[in-house]
């Protein structure tokens, strides 16, 4: 089989072919959740400011704002490259993201105990939110060759960068990111349609090193434990955003009346999800799981209805990897699972996990997009 990337004449045929072959309803759906992150950073940006020192109340959500305004544009961009160029940009991503992971263990920037950005010009850069959606791509690309090359060692080969990218995560130590990354990995893998005899070798390895985590690492061993028996520990954020949710009711406490956004330092990053609870309600926080819900159930149809083995498989992983990491978050913040975290895709404060959730669903849109490769055999 030959991949063949359609070369429209012009700009005007590019421009048309993407507006007849996007996925409208999930592209202006990722558009709607940029919107709520905006409109919510008013909300946590200006106590997050004042908290941190800074004289100007609307640092975080004019910082915010330029961060959306770049995915937006990441996201529109990188939707119109076809299935040849998501790939080769996938690859250049996954080279310098993991050029960034080892360079991190030398000399990045460490926070809270962990060393995983890298401090230029008064920004942060965190290279596992790029390095995530490229090797599920790649992995996609990698397994997709059986169909070509028989005899090659594909699976061997993915599972070698899988490996060296989580022991870089590890090595940070990133567990939540890890998983993530495993959960999505796996998803791929399978759809590629690998034996499920597999599923034992990825199951006992997972209880394994989850095993090993528990043991060498006192943060993931406290946070366990204080999930499992929270009346012996120390769990003041959980608590606080779960009571936020509850007091928010169905209709909220009201645009800036919310209370969470003071008392936690995180809560314009990883309990943004409460603070929506707390000031506008049950509704407006169910409304926001269907909108992402809506992106995974649309994302995950489409690409079960492609041919290609390729988009197929790397499609559904990059929407795997957008639709879980949605559910990590918005589970810990109603403590159904232990803190990880993890930012709320497209919501949260953060320009790092803002640039790599447009470049995960911008690639995902390319693959799915209609007419933008055929496979002649």
């Amino acid at each position: 089989m030959v991949e063949v990337a359609l070369r429209p004449s012009s700009s005007k045929g590019w421009l048309l072919e993407w507006q007849r072959g996007i996925d409208w309803p999930i592209f202006i759906a990722a558009t709607i959740l940029l919107g709520v992150g905006l409109m919510l950073s008013l909300a946590a940006g200006p106590p997050a400011a004042a908290r941190l020192g800074y004289e100007d109340a609307f640092y975080f959500v004019k910082r915010h704002a330029v961060f959306a305004g770049a995915a937006f544009i990441v996201l529109f961009v990188v939707s119109f490259l076809d299935r040849v160029w998501a790939r080769r940009l996938a690859a250049l991503v996954f080279v310098g993201s993991l050029a960034l992971l080892a360079f991190i263990l030398v000399a990045g920037y460490e926070a809270k105990g962990a060393q995983r950005w890298i401090r230029f010009a008064g920004f942060s850069l965190q290279p596992s939110e790029f390095v995530k959606p490229a090797l599920i791509v790649l992995t996609g690309w990698l397994l997709a060759q059986r169909a070509l090359y028989p005899k090659g060692p594909w699976a061997a080969i993915t599972l070698v960068f899988f490996i060296v990218t989580l022991g870089f995560l590890l090595l940070q130590p990133d567990v939540g990111q890890s998983a993530l990354l495993a959960a999505a990995f796996v998803v791929t893998f399978f759809v590629s349609g690998l034996p499920w005899r597999w599923a034992a070798v990825f199951a006992g390895g997972g209880v394994a090193l989850s095993s090993l985590l528990y043991i060498a690492l006192p943060h993931v061993r406290f946070r366990v434990n204080s999930f499992i028996n929270p009346t012996d520990y120390d769990t003041y954020q959980i608590d606080k955003a779960s009571e936020a949710i509850a007091r928010g009711g169905l209709f909220g406490v009201g645009p800036g009346e919310g209370k969470i956004k003071t008392a936690l330092p995180d809560a314009h990053t990883d309990f943004i999800y409460a603070v929506m609870g707390e000031e506008f309600g049950y509704i407006a926080a169910v409304i926001v799981i269907f909108i992402f819900g809506f992106i995974v159930w649309k994302g995950l149809r489409a690409a079960a209805r492609l041919h290609d083995p390729y988009p197929r498989a790397a499609a559904s992983g990059l929407f795997a990897l957008f639709g879980l990491q949605a559910a990590i978050n918005i589970a810990v913040n109603v403590s159904l699972i232990p803190p990880k975290g993890m930012t709320l895709p497209f919501i949260s404060s953060g320009g790092s996990s803002m640039m790599g959730t447009a470049l995960t669903l911008g690639l995902a849109l390319a693959l799915i997009r209609r007419g933008s490769t055929s496979w002649k055999g």
